[in-house]
């Protein structure tokens, strides 16, 4: 089993950052890589980045590419988005995922409690 747990979330004015932690436990070396997805209000669940474990391999959705940086300390099993430049249309629950691998939720089996961010215009 693997334990996800959020932070971070909150209210900024549009224009704004905010980091997002995601702090990992139990059998995190079955998980290569660790994801983010988030989940507007009357909408699916949509990717937003990923980030493998060793090499640190990228990889964001179009929506937050040049705004949004995953990053990860191993040490400490974290891993953190730092979103800037936030827009209204980022207000959504913010999840970290793991044990899975690519761009669909379907693919991963282990998911945080989610944190919300809600950007004001």
């Amino acid at each position: 089993q693997v334990q996800l747990v959020e932070s971070g979330g909150g209210l900024v004015q549009a224009g704004g950052s905010l980091r997002l932690s995601c702090a990992a436990s139990g059998r995190t070396f079955s998980s290569t890589a660790m994801a983010w997805f988030r989940q507007a209000p009357g909408k699916d669940r949509e990717f937003v980045a990923i980030i493998t474990w060793i090499a640190g391999t990228t990889q964001y959705a179009d929506s937050v590419k040049g705004r949004f940086t995953i990053s990860r300390d191993n040490a400490k099993n974290t891993v953190y988005l730092q979103m800037n430049s936030l827009k209204p249309e980022d207000t959504a629950v913010y999840y970290c995922a793991a044990g899975g691998w690519g761009t669909e939720m379907k693919s991963y089996g282990y998911w945080g409690q989610g944190t919300q961010v809600t950007v004001s215009s």
